[in-house]
C-alpha cells in the first residue's frame, strides 16, 4: 500500500518518453503532479480527521502499539536466536560429531582422542576437525583465587571457526603437544575485570591450578566458547595417552565447499566400519553421528519455545486488527452521510476506499513509536530476569535495523488488515439509502452489524487460546513453585569450592581437606549441621554407572543402571530425608574407604524387588572391583533440576572418598537465615586452605529456582500476551455494543414507552455481549484443543487438555463480556421515551 500510494511521487521524477514531444511532456508532468497533489491531499486529510477524533485515535493509537510493542520484542527474540547466524565464518558448513552404538542403546557420546585422529586422517569430506573438552580451571595469580569454566581445545580449533584473538596470537600446533611450554587464553571479560585490560599482560606467567602458564591471547569481547567457557588450553596434553575407549571429547568439524551434510554422513560410515574392523575391542557396534552445529547449539525445545511464543503475538496482534477493524467500521458508520456526500460530489468509489485505508495506515504507523517503548521496556525486563550465565554468549536480542524494519512493516499491513473492512463497507455503499433519512436500519446496516459481531467472536476466539495457553503455563509454573525434591530448601545453604593442583591428585588428601573443612563449618554458630558431595541437590553431579549384585547373573549391558553419589556422613541429617530402614553412615564411615552404602527406596525397588536388601551386596560395573553392603534405605531424593518430570532414578551413597573430585559441593543446614552464614562460611574454607576457590554461592531455595527459570519467564510472558488479547477483546465488545446503543436509541425509547421494564433493556444489551462471547469461547475452544496439544512437552504436572483450564477460562470470559455489556446496557435504559418518541 505504501509503494502504490508513493508512486505518484517516484512517478513525476521518473523521465518521460524520449520520443513526446512538448506538449505530451506537459500533459505527463501535469498528471503526475495531479496524483502528488491527490496523494499529499489524502495524507492532510487522514491527519485533520484523526485530529478531529482524538479519542478515537488514541485509543487506537494504544490498543496497537500494545499489540505491536509485544510482537516486536518477541520478534527481536527470535531474531537472535533462530534468525541470525551464529558468530562464525560460514557457520552452515560447520557440524558436530558424536560417537554412537545403537547395539548397546546409546545414541548419542563423546568421541576418543584416538578415533579423532584416524578420523582426520582417513575422511574425504571435512576440511578440518577439532576436539573439545571441558574443564574446571582456577586462577590465582593476582588477588583470591577464582573458579572458572575453561576448556582444552585442539590447536586448531578457533581457525576452524574463523576466530582470532583480539589481542596475542592463538595457539600452534607447537603448543599443542606433550612436553610444550604450558600457554592459555583468556576471555576479554577476565581481562578487563581480573587485569583492568592491561595490554601488557601477554606473555605474564599466571598460576593456573597451581601450576605456572604463559598468558598469550586475549580473545575478543562477549566470545565464551561454547557457552561459558572464559579460559582456554591446548587439548594434547590432557588426552594424548588416553585409552581409544576413552569417549570425553566434543569434535567439530567443517565441510569442505563441495561436500554435504548426506555427504559426510555416508563418508564417515565408511571410516567408522573400517574401525571397528580395525579395533574390535573398542570400536566394534560404534558408529558417528553428524548434524549441524545450530541443532545442538539451539535445540528443538528452545527453537519450540520460541516459536510459540511467536505464534501467541501473532495472535494479539490479530486480535488488535480484529478490534481495530470493529472500532473503524463504527466510525465509517457515523462517518456514512459525510461519505455519502462526497460520493454524491463525485468522488469515485475507489478514492474513497483509498482515503479510508490511508487513515487506517497512517494510524498504524502512528502506533510504531509507542511499540518500539513498549518493545524497548519488554526487553530490558526480560534480561533482568534472567539468571546471570544461564544464556549462552552467541545468543542476543537488540532492536536491530532488522527488527526497526519489521515493526513498520507489520504495521502497515496491519493497518492494511484493519482498514480494509471499512474500505471495502464504504465501496459497496448505497448512495440513495445513505441520502435518506432513517437509513440505520437498512439492509447495508445489518451486513454492518452481522460483519462487527464476527470480528467480535473472532477475537473473544483467539483470545481464548491464548487465555488457555496462559492458564495451562501459569499452572505448569505453579506446580514446578510447590514441587519439591524429596526434603525442606528453606533452612539450607549451598556452595562450591574447587581443589586444584598437585596437593590433590588423589582421592586421601581431597578427603582429608574436605573432613576439615566440614568440621569447621559444623562448629560455626547457627549451623546444624553440613556435608560435602560432588553432588548439590537440586543442582546436580555425583556419578554413575551399571550395577552387578552379589549372586545374581545378567547378561552384559543389560544390569540396571544406578547413581553413585559419595557423601561425608551427615547427608540424609542435613537434609532432614528419613530413613525407611537400617542405619545411616557413622562419623568414621562417612570419611574413610568403608565399602558401605545407603540406597533410595527407587533403588531397592528396581534392582531388589520384594526382596530386604539390607545386607545385600553389589558392586559397578567397572575397575576397581570393590563390593558394596547395604545398611540403610532412605526416601528418594532428587539431584537434578526440580523441572524433570521423570522419576527419581535409584541412587546409591557410598562414603565420600569412593566419589570424591575436584569439584566439590558443600550443604549446610542453618537454624536462621541461610544467607547469613555465607561470609563465615568462606572463612573457615580460606582458613583451612587459602587457596581453594569459593564459587556458586546460593541458598537451596535459589537452587530449585535455577531449575525451572525458563518456565517462570515463558509463563509470564504467555500471561502478558493473553491479558493485553483479553483486554482487546473487552473493548472490541464494549465497542460493538456502545455503537449498536447509539444507533438504537429511539428503539430503545420506544420499547420503554410501549411497556419495556427497564431490567428488559438491560438483559437485552447485556444478552446481546453474553452471546457473542458464548459464540467466541465455543470455537476459541475447539482451537484450542487442537493448539495445545503443540505446547504438551513444555508442561509440568499439567495436561494440555486440562479441564480446570478450558471451564475457568471460558467461565471468566463470558464474564468479562458481560461487564463489558454492562456500561451500554446502562445508557441504553437512561434514554428518556418523550424524547425518543419526539425525534421518531
Amino acid at each position: 500500500l505504501l509503494v502504490g500510494q508513493m508512486r505518484p511521487a517516484f512517478s513525476l521524477l521518473a523521465p518521460c518518453d524520449p520520443g513526446a514531444s512538448a506538449p505530451e511532456y506537459v500533459t505527463v508532468i501535469v498528471k503526475r503532479s495531479t496524483k502528488c497533489q491527490m496523494l499529499l491531499h489524502d495524507l492532510r486529510y487522514a491527519v485533520r480527521t484523526l485530529v478531529g477524533n482524538r479519542g478515537f485515535a488514541i485509543v487506537a493509537t494504544l490498543c496497537l502499539g500494545l499489540a505491536i510493542g509485544i510482537n516486536t520484542m518477541i520478534y527481536s527474540v527470535v531474531d537472535g536466536i533462530l534468525i541470525q547466524p551464529l558468530p562464525y565464518e560460514n557457520p552452515s558448513q560447520l557440524v558436530l560429531l558424536n560417537e554412537t552404538n545403537q547395539r548397546a542403546g546409546i545414541r548419542q557420546s563423546g568421541v576418543s582422542n584416538a578415533n579423532l585422529r584416524d578420523w582426520r586422517e582417513r575422511n574425504q569430506v571435512f576440511a578440518d576437525l577439532a576436539g573439545y573438552q571441558g574443564r574446571s580451571l582456577t586462577l590465582a595469580d593476582t588477588g583470591d583465587p577464582e573458579r572458572y569454566r575453561g576448556a582444552a581445545i585442539s590447536w586448531n580449533l578457533f581457525p576452524l571457526l574463523g576466530v582470532k584473538p583480539a589481542l596475542g596470537r592463538g595457539f600452534t600446533r607447537d603448543d599443542d603437544r606433550l612436553g610444550a611450554e604450558p600457554v592459555m587464553i583468556i576471555s576479554d571479560e577476565i581481562w578487563h575485570r581480573r587485569y583492568q585490560a592491561d595490554p601488557s599482560i601477554i606473555g605474564r606467567r599466571v598460576l593456573l591450578n597451581g601450576a605456572p602458564r604463559t598468558l598469550i591471547a586475549v580473545m575478543p569481547p562477549k566470545f565464551q566458547f561454547i557457552e561459558s567457557q572464559q579460559i582456554w588450553l591446548p587439548l594434547d596434553p590432557f588426552v594424548h595417552d588416553q585409552p581409544r575407549g576413552s569417549r570425553n571429547l566434543a569434535v567439530f568439524a567443517r565441510l569442505k565447499p563441495d561436500a554435504s551434510l548426506d555427504r559426510a554422513r555416508w563418508d564417515m560410515d565408511a571410516v567408522t566400519a573400517r574401525l571397528s574392523t580395525d579395533y574390535p575391542t573398542e570400536n566394534d557396534g560404534w558408529g558417528v553421528r553428524i548434524r549441524p552445529i545450530a541443532e545442538d547449539f539451539i535445540p528443538p525445545n528452545v527453537r519450540l519455545v520460541i516459536l510459540t511464543m511467536m505464534g501467541a503475538v501473532t495472535l494479539v496482534v490479530i486480535v488488535a486488527c480484529a478490534n481495530l477493524a470493529n472500532l473503524m467500521l463504527a466510525r465509517a458508520g457515523a462517518r456514512r452521510r459525510e461519505i455519502s456526500i462526497r460520493a454524491a460530489l463525485g468522488a469515485g468509489r475507489l478514492r474513497i476506499a483509498r482515503q479510508l485505508l490511508t487513515e487506517a495506515v497512517l494510524l498504524a504507523l502512528a502506533s510504531v513509536p509507542l511499540g518500539l517503548v513498549l518493545a524497548r521496556v519488554g526487553l530490558d525486563l526480560l534480561d533482568r530476569a534472567m539468571p546471570p550465565g544461564q544464556v549462552p554468549y552467541y545468543i542476543h536480542w537488540e532492536l536491530n535495523v532488522d527488527v526497526l524494519v519489521y515493526s513498520f512493516v507489520i504495521a502497515a499491513c496491519t493497518g492494511v488488515v484493519f482498514g480494509l473492512a471499512p474500505a471495502v463497507q464504504a465501496a459497496k455503499l448505497n448512495l440513495t439509502e445513505s441520502l435518506k433519512e432513517g437509513g440505520h436500519g437498512s439492509t447495508v446496516g445489518s451486513r454492518r452489524a452481522r460483519l462487527r459481531n464476527s470480528l467480535v467472536v473472532a477475537e473473544v476466539a483467539l483470545s481464548v487460546v491464548l487465555l488457555v495457553g496462559a492458564s495451562l503455563f501459569v499452572r505448569s509454573f505453579l506446580n514446578l513453585q510447590n514441587a519439591q525434591g524429596g526434603f525442606d530448601t528453606a533452612p539450607l545453604m549451598t556452595m562450591r569450592f574447587f581443589m586444584s593442583g598437585e596437593s590433590y591428585t588423589t582421592d586421601e588428601p581431597r578427603a582429608r581437606r574436605v573432613e576439615d573443612i566440614v568440621r569447621r563449618i559444623e562448629g560455626l554458630g547457627g549451623v546444624q549441621s553440613a556435608f560435602a558431595s560432588n553432588l548439590i541437590p537440586l543442582g546436580g553431579g555425583g556419578d554413575g554407572g551399571r550395577v552387578i549384585v552379589e549372586g545374581r547373573t545378567v547378561p552384559r549391558a543389560e544390569e540396571p543402571s544406578i547413581g553413585f553419589t559419595g557423601v561425608t556422613s551427615h547427608f540424609f541429617r542435613t537434609l532432614n530425608v528419613p530413613l525407611v530402614s537400617g542405619r545411616d553412615f557413622s562419623d568414621a564411615e562417612g570419611q574413610a574407604r568403608v565399602p558401605v552404602a545407603v540406597i533410595n527406596q527407587a533403588m531397592a525397588k528396581r534392582v531388589w524387588p520384594n526382596e530386604n536388601p539390607i545386607g545385600r551386596r553389589f558392586r559397578l560395573d567397572r575397575e576397581p572391583v570393590e563390593w558394596f553392603s547395604v545398611i540403610g534405605i532412605s526416601q528418594n531424593v532428587r539431584h537434578g533440576d526440580i523441572s524433570d518430570e521423570d522419576p527419581i532414578g535409584p541412587n546409591a551413597y557410598v562414603p565420600f572418598p569412593y566419589g570424591s573430585f575436584p569439584n566439590t559441593g558443600l550443604t549446610i543446614r542453618v537454624a536462621g537465615e541461610p544467607a547469613g552464614i555465607t561470609a563465615a562460611a568462606r572463612e573457615q574454607i580460606r582458613a583451612s586452605d587459602a587457596g581453594l576457590p569459593v564459587f556458586e554461592v546460593r541458598t537451596m531455595e535459589e537452587v530449585r529456582q535455577l531449575g525451572f527459570w525458563e518456565d517462570r519467564i515463558f509463563g509470564w510472558l504467555f500471561s502478558i500476551f493473553a491479558a493485553v488479547a483479553l483486554l482487546l477483546a473487552v473493548i472490541g465488545v464494549y465497542g460493538v455494543l456502545s455503537y449498536a446503543v447509539s444507533q438504537r436509541t429511539q428503539e430503545m425509547g420506544v420499547r420503554v414507552a410501549l411497556g419495556a421494564g427497564r431490567g428488559d433493556v438491560l438483559r437485552l444489551i447485556v444478552g446481546q455481549g453474553v452471546r457473542l462471547a458464548a459464540i467466541g469461547v465455543a470455537v476459541g475452544l475447539v482451537g484450542s484443543f487442537a493448539v495445545t496439544r503443540v505446547i504438551r512437552t513444555l508442561l509440568f504436572n499439567v495436561t494440555p487438555t486440562d479441564p480446570g483450564s478450558f471451564i475457568g477460562v471460558s467461565v471468566f470470559l463470558v464474564l468479562i463480556a458481560a461487564l463489558a455489556s454492562y456500561a451500554p446496557a446502562r445508557r441504553a435504559i437512561a434514554v428518556d421515551p418523550l424524547i425518543a418518541l419526539r425525534a421518531q
